[in-house]
């Protein structure tokens, strides 16, 4: 009987899903495990085969655990909100639901033919108003919230009230956008907006004014992820810096729990490094710096306050509030132009780019240590929302300070011993400090710790600065100008925001005539009609952007039915988080910190049992176009093959990889291909055929090298496109996909099924297993389980073809072995698995078989091969018998005929023995 797999596949695949196979429940009986996927955006162009890569490994991984006697969550679901899909309503006319609808039943088909064990019956999509009716109860939570520095935890607003009528200001630390300071009387006598407006400044969830990314020709606040060199990633419209009025979330107040939540959990070092940098933790010293002949004083944070002494300018963020304040009128044209010419630029691209640019205000500081006056500049390397947005900048210790200098003539002045004030020298000299001023800070001969912890001694006590931890994590804007998103459940009185009811909850997106911003600049839904509270209160014009949908979505799926809560306490405390978690690096400093943030807000309020919602995380490596070429020569439409390219003057062109096989050109296709092509003639190889030139890119449509999952499931099977993903190479690392080597896998199954089947007969033998039975199944049964727990997917399948090739060769078609094989190789390719267990006789799914141990006494070797050395130098190998006594080997080895050749009659002085290794002989 052949292998037929379009048979079998699709009739497991209707098998699995009309008996409910993959549907799980709670049940307390068997220990819990939760698989997670980063769930996808549903693109019109659907999966290529770079996007199974992760949903396959964590699929393997899910049955694993199952076959372990695990309860396992694999769930799936859409993040179903995106600017495509806007971008495409507005260019149609057609509703974004249309679209995405479409695009998730096409994901649906695809995912369904590779043969995932989701359980479907807790599919969510971000766009259904029963899913966003927890994200817009999340928000109003965060907004009735504020978070207490001293409990390191989310309190009620109402708490924070009540201390305003008690005590006012007096003895509070809480996150907040500024300080502020009034007592329990002045609180009692300001009016509802004006105390509105206080608990504004310490909300979770509040409004703000930010820098954005305002992309005009959108209408819309693009995420840094979204724009490029300065213009949108969606469209290439410039995007400009700006200063809008924005829901935010206070996410700068779990800096530090985020930081140390990362020793709980089990993830890559490189990630959690990532996130690290992101969060940016440094401990260091706020001042005061005065302007000169001005009433202005700003505020600077710096990790190096024992390096005031060398500042020679001060710098300030373009957007910064002072920029205005200090600029002289004479300078004011030049600052002006300066700020439009980088208003584009995002701020990771400030980071990133190194050239020099600035512009003097033509206003001055005093340094508060030494009295000095320093000129104060404007540029792009400082960022507003890193501590204050100024900085005193000492170009002998800091490389872009430095660089800085020397592009505007500075002055450079070193304050540590030995201190060159090269390139080379930033902050690598831990010498002795050389400066001192007259005001009573001595720092000579002081180390550099020793100097830092002076000098803030100092300013603390001088009044004019104090010690602060500061981080570079910032706080998530949270409105877009888009219709394709969660309504905010907020509406406006007396200009101020208050929520809705929860009993409101969810309000639904309403309809427009357009997608587009109004025509006085208002966002799409400002053309919706009565978008109004029964109380006829204007509601919010903004919705929430893509990451709201996706920050909590793992809850969900816990208990994706309950119209009552998020998550049931039950079902939370069962699942309590997710235990392995599969996605792409691209999301480590946007959806991870979020999600993060909003687990650990969360667990502050109550509503789930872990702090970290993520246990053990991997992240999947990209897998890359394999492109293909063909050769024209130039000024004709002949081709010429690979090989024969050199004797032309020749322009290589991309050609689509589907109508190319192991290289070989279909030249038929290819005329059909493009109408221009349909006359093209070729200059073939010796032997007839055209052979393509191929290179390695990026998965591309423009490069005509994306390949359709469908096509190879098609061609191949499921199960071979399964296997071949993970035989490509480690599951972290990127590789490209070559079609050239997916016919060895296939054959690997072929073989494999030909182990069970004579013709048209099951050939399968009763009886006891031999030695070499044993030792090939279950020296494959502990290769396998390791690689499983590892994660080395790519050496668990050389191993299976080792060892059907090994069953093979001894022609073995015992049950015993066959079976433990077929539940070995069921995560891996269950639709071959599942036929073979039914066909060895079993009336339940393979899904719900044990997976089997083995057994070490099976392992264990006959004979050894030892490598026999005298002084060190192999000169022969000897077979032993394993457990052969130390004695024994030595007297076989000195008996050995070879041996008498390299003793030379002599008697050795001692003989060593490494056990199932080697034994040396010193002479």
């Amino acid at each position: 009987m052949e292998y037929n797999f379009k048979e079998i596949e699709k009739k497991w695949q209707k098998y699995w899903k009309e008996n409910h196979i993959y549907q799980v429940t709670e049940n307390k009986e068997k220990p819990k495990y939760y698989v997670l996927d980063m769930f996808p955006y549903p693109s019109g162009a659907g999966l290529h085969v770079g996007h199974p890569l992760g949903y396959i490994a964590s699929d393997i991984y899910s049955r694993y655990k199952r076959l372990k006697g695990f309860n396992v969550l694999h769930p799936m679901g859409y993040d179903a909100y995106g600017l495509p899909a806007e971008q495409y309503a507005i260019q149609t006319g057609q509703h974004p639901a249309i679209t995405t609808e479409k695009n998730i039943n096409r994901y649906r088909e695809q995912l369904d033919k590779i043969g995932f064990c989701y359980d479907w019956s807790r599919e969510i999509r971000t766009c259904d108003p029963k899913y966003y009716k927890w994200t817009q109860w999340a928000f109003i939570q965060m907004f009735n919230s504020y978070y207490d520095n001293d409990k390191q935890q989310a309190r009620p607003v109402e708490e924070l009230v009540k201390a305003f009528e008690t005590r006012g200001t007096e003895g509070l630390n809480a996150a907040c956008s500024e300080e502020l300071s009034f007592t329990a009387d002045e609180w009692k006598a300001k009016n509802e907006k004006e105390q509105q407006t206080v608990l504004m400044n310490y909300r979770i969830a509040y409004l703000g004014d930010t820098m954005v990314n305002w992309c005009p020709k959108l209408g819309t606040v693009l995420a840094n992820d979204e724009v490029s060199e300065g213009v949108s990633i969606r469209g290439g419209y410039p995007v400009e810096q700006k200063v809008m009025r924005q829901w935010c979330l206070r996410v700068s107040a779990y800096a530090q729990r985020l930081l140390d939540g990362l020793d709980k959990i089990d993830w890559t070092d490189s990630l959690k490094e990532t996130q690290k940098n992101w969060i940016g933790r440094s401990e260091g010293a706020e001042m005061q710096f005065k302007v000169v002949d001005s009433d202005v004083e700003f505020t600077i944070f710096t990790t190096r306050a024992d390096t005031v002494f060398g500042v020679t300018f001060m710098v300030l963020a373009p957007e910064s509030e002072y920029v205005k304040q200090v600029v002289t009128p004479e300078q004011k044209e030049a600052v002006d132009q300066y700020l439009d010419s980088i208003k584009h630029r995002t701020e990771r691209e400030r980071l990133m780019d190194r050239s020099v640019t600035g512009v003097f205000t033509g206003a001055y500081a005093i340094n508060p240590l030494n009295n000095k006056h320093i000129p104060i500049y404007v540029s792009d390397y400082v960022l507003a929302g890193y501590g204050t947005g100024a900085i005193m900048a000492v170009p002998a210790h800091d490389s872009r300070d430095y660089a800085f200098a020397k592009h505007f003539n500075l002055p450079i002045i070193p304050l540590i011993e030995g201190c060159d004030v090269s390139e080379e020298s930033f902050d690598a000299k831990e010498g002795k400090m050389i400066n001192s001023c007259g005001n009573g800070l001595d720092l000579n001969g002081m180390e550099v710790k020793e100097a830092i912890a002076a000098t803030k001694k100092f300013i603390k006590e001088k009044g004019i600065g104090r010690v602060k931890v500061n981080y570079r994590l910032r706080d998530a804007i949270f409105s877009r100008q888009r219709y394709w998103g969660e309504p905010f459940p907020v509406y406006y009185k007396d200009g101020m925001p208050y929520m809705l009811d929860e009993s409101k909850l969810p309000l639904k997106l309403p309809e427009v005539d357009k997608f587009l911003p109004t025509e006085s600049g208002e966002p799409p839904l400002g053309r919706a009609k009565n978008w109004k509270t029964e109380d006829h209160y204007p509601l919010e014009l903004c919705t929430m952007p893509g990451f709201a949908g996706s920050s909590a979505y793992y809850l969900r799926y816990m208990d994706p039915h309950n119209d009552k809560a998020l998550v049931s306490k039950e079902n939370d405390e069962y699942w309590r988080n997710v235990d392995l978690y599969i996605g792409g690096t691209e999301h480590a400093t946007g959806h991870l910190i979020y999600s993060r943030f909003w687990n650990k807000f969360l667990f502050d309020r109550g509503v789930v049992c872990e702090d970290e919602p993520f246990k053990k995380l991997i992240n999947q490596g990209m897998i890359q176009g394999r492109s293909n070429f063909v050769y024209r020569i130039k000024d004709t439409n002949t081709f010429v093959s690979l090989n024969k390219k050199k004797e032309y003057d020749t322009t290589p062109i991309h050609v689509d990889v589907n109508i190319v096989s192991n290289d070989v050109l279909d030249i038929e296709a290819f005329k059909k291909w493009r109408p221009e092509f349909a006359t093209a003639e070729f200059i073939l190889e010796d032997d007839g055929r055209y052979i393509c030139g191929w290179a390695v890119e990026k998965m591309s449509k423009s490069m005509f090298n994306v390949v359709n999952p469908d096509d190879i499931v098609e061609k191949y099977g499921a199960d071979t496109l399964r296997l071949y993903e993970m035989f490509l190479g480690p599951i972290e690392q990127s590789k490209p996909w070559d079609t050239n080597g997916i016919d060895g896998v296939h054959r690997f199954l072929k073989k494999l099924w030909n182990l069970f089947y004579q013709g048209n007969s099951l050939a399968v033998k009763e009886g006891e297993p031999t030695k070499e039975e044993l030792k090939s199944v279950h020296k494959l049964i502990k290769k396998i389980s390791w690689d499983v727990e590892n994660f080395s997917y790519n050496t668990s399948i050389s191993a299976f073809m080792i060892c059907v090739n090994e069953l093979t060769a001894l022609k073995s078609r015992n049950k015993q072995m066959l079976e433990k094989i077929v539940v070995l190789l069921a995560p891996f390719a269950p639709h071959i698995s599942e036929e073979l267990w039914h066909e060895l006789g079993h009336d339940h799914t393979v899904c719900d078989a044990q997976w089997p141990e083995w057994n070490e006494e099976y392992l264990k070797e006959d004979v050894v091969t030892y490598a026999i050395s005298f002084n060190g130098k192999a000169r022969f190998s000897l077979e032993i018998k394993a457990g052969t006594p130390r004695e024994e080997i030595e007297q076989m080895v000195l008996n050995h005929e070879s041996s008498a050749r390299w003793l030379e009659g002599k008697t050795p002085k001692k003989i060593i023995v490494v056990p199932n290794k080697i034994v040396n002989v010193v002479i």
